[in-house]
């Protein structure tokens, strides 16, 4: 069977073929791990510094359903501390917000629950409304969360129907210019998550992407613009509670979704989507 060959896109007239659209990451080259001997040994700071997060790690490891607070002398003698230093990591440890005044469980530990607990409330909910866009609009609907650099994909639906199928890789990192980066970075409230995503980008791309996400404020909306031939893709945000939750999104060709055609039907049902999603996270 001849097949058509779109950059790293593989297209092809029957329905069990798919296109997945590539990241843009560099695919990492295999070197065979050297030996010990020619191992460069770690620096003294940061092999006490690596020293330091196991211990601290083995300290809260100590917290279970029957150990709901800590003490010194207990840390002292289960992980054969002297009683200053068990109490110098449990300090430590309560100022960063791991553990409270009493050696419990810390704010910040609430504060990843919080999270946890809203992701996982979404991945829940998220694949039926997913089922129904993608049915609509015979196109494969992508639902990412943010990662260190950019969007990550976490779910999608394929279309069924259709003579050309595209996809995404769930776990895909995907560049600061696709359309679900733009949106998860556009309603950030931490300008650092933003500064980190465009930190590889030269004066010129970085005063665009700054435009581009202004444009995604406004406009709730956001398209990719990878330089993809024949390729486009759009996402909507979906909110939580305080802020941006995911990207919802769909891909397809440019002439199944027109670029910028931000009105037409696909993407006003893309819009639905999303607002529907974020109704039911809403607190």
């Amino acid at each position: 069977m001849d097949l058509d060959v779109i950059g790293d896109a593989v297209a092809s007239p029957t329905r069990s073929e798919r296109i997945v659209p590539p990241s843009g990451n560099p695919i990492p080259t295999a070197h065979p791990a050297p030996d010990e001997e020619t191992r460069s040994p770690l620096p003294d700071a940061e092999r006490g510094a690596i020293q330091s997060i196991d211990r601290a790690s083995a300290v809260l490891a100590l917290l279970d359903q029957n150990t709901r607070a800590l003490t010194p002398a207990m840390v002292a003698e289960r992980l054969g501390l002297n009683r200053s230093t068990a109490h110098r990591y449990l300090q430590s440890l309560q100022g960063a917000g791991f553990l409270d005044a009493g050696y419990g469980l810390g704010p910040l530990f609430d504060q990843l629950a919080a999270l946890i607990s809203g992701r996982q409330q979404i991945l829940g909910m998220a694949p039926a409304i997913m089922r129904e866009l993608s049915d609509a609009t015979e196109s494969t609907c992508v639902l990412s969360l943010l990662g260190r650099t950019g969007a990550v994909v976490t779910l999608v639906e394929e279309a069924h129907r259709g003579t050309i199928i595209l996809t995404v890789r769930v776990g895909t990192n995907l560049e600061v210019r696709a359309a679900q980066s733009r949106v998860l970075l556009a309603f950030q409230s931490d300008p650092e998550i933003v500064s980190r995503a465009h930190s590889g980008l030269g004066l010129k791309e970085s005063a665009h992407e700054a435009a581009e996400l202004s444009r995604v404020r406004k406009d709730r909306l956001a398209w990719g613009d990878l330089g993809r031939v024949g390729l486009s893709s759009v996402a909507a945000p979906v909110f939580g509670a305080h802020d941006t939750q995911a990207a919802l999104a769909l891909i397809g060709t440019s002439a199944m979704l027109p670029p910028r055609e931000s009105g037409s039907p696909k993407v006003r049902l893309l819009r639905d989507s999303a607002d529907r999603l974020s109704t039911l996270l809403a607190p």
